[in-house]
C-alpha cells in the first residue's frame, strides 16, 4: 500500500538510521527543523505549519525532540512540550489516520532497577525528559479520545546504531537496546497495525535479557524484532 508517511525529527539519530530501512512502498516525507538532504523544514512548535504539512498524510511518526535525559526545562519546553502538543493537535485536526509518538523508557525510569517494565506500567519518570515523554503519552490519549486519529506511543529503549559493547555499556542499557533494523520494523508495525485506538508499547530489540517486556508490542502491533544485544 502506498502510504504517505511523514516523519518529524528525521535528521536525528533514529530518523537518519531508519529512513533507508522503512518500507519501499511508503511515500515517505522526512522533516526536521532545518531542511537538507531530502529533508523538508518543519518547526513542530508551529501548529499552522504542522497542519499544512500533515494535510493528506496517512500517518505521522513524531520523533522530533531533545533526547537528553539531563536536559533542562528551558531546553525541553519548546520541542518536547509545546512541539508534542502542536503535532498531536494538528494530526487530529487534519484527520491523520495514525499518529506514532516516540515516548521513552525514561517515562518509567523511576521503577526499581530489577523490575521488568510492562507496557501497562503508568508513567514514573526519574527526570524531566521522562516527564515530557509521559506528557506525550497523555497527549496521545487525548487525541485518540477526541478525534478520529488513532495513536501508538512507543517507549523507546537504548537506541544505538551498533550492538552495544559489554565493556562500555551497562547491562541495563544492553537489556534496553533497540537496533536500527528493529527500530524501522517497530515504526512499520506502529504505522500499519489495525484495530487500535490508543496503545502504549515498549520498543526494544529481541534481547536475551530484556529490561522491558515485548508481549504487548508483538501482540498489538505484529512487531517482529530480530537483533540481540547479546
Amino acid at each position: 500500500m502506498n502510504r504517505r508517511v511523514l516523519v518529524t525529527g528525521a535528521g536525528g539519530l533514529i530518523g537518519r538510521a531508519i529512513a533507508p530501512l522503512l518500507p519501499a512502498g511508503w511515500d515517505l516525507v522526512r522533516t526536521d527543523l532545518r531542511a537538507g538532504d531530502g529533508i523538508r523544514a518543519l518547526d513542530v512548535t508551529d501548529v499552522d505549519a504542522c497542519r499544512a504539512a500533515f494535510t493528506g498524510v496517512d500517518a505521522v511518526v513524531h520523533l522530533a525532540a531533545v533526547p537528553d535525559p539531563e536536559a533542562s526545562w528551558d531546553q525541553l519546553l519548546p520541542p518536547n512540550v509545546v512541539g508534542a502538543h502542536q503535532v498531536a493537535r494538528a494530526a487530529g485536526d487534519c484527520g491523520v489516520r495514525r499518529l506514532v509518538l516516540a515516548s521513552s523508557l525514561q517515562a518509567v525510569s523511576a521503577l526499581p532497577a530489577g523490575t521488568q517494565i510492562r507496557a501497562t506500567d503508568p508513567p514514573r519518570p526519574a527526570n524531566l525528559y521522562g516527564a515530557t515523554k509521559a506528557w506525550a503519552e497523555a497527549l496521545g490519549s487525548w487525541v485518540a479520545a477526541t478525534t478520529a486519529t488513532s495513536v501508538v506511543a512507543v517507549r523507546i529503549g537504548y537506541f544505538a546504531v551498533q550492538r552495544p559493547d559489554a565493556d562500555a555499556v551497562s547491562a541495563a542499557e544492553r537489556a534496553a537496546w533497540l537496533s536500527p533494523r528493529d527500530a524501522a520494523e517497530l515504526v512499520r508495525a506502529a504505522v500499519e497495525a489495525d484495530g487500535l485506538s490508543f496503545v502504549v508499547v515498549n520498543g526494544i530489540s529481541a534481547n536475551r535479557y530484556r529490561r522491558a517486556d515485548l508481549e504487548d508490542t508483538i501482540r498489538r502491533l505484529g512487531y517482529h524484532p530480530q537483533d540481540d544485544a547479546w
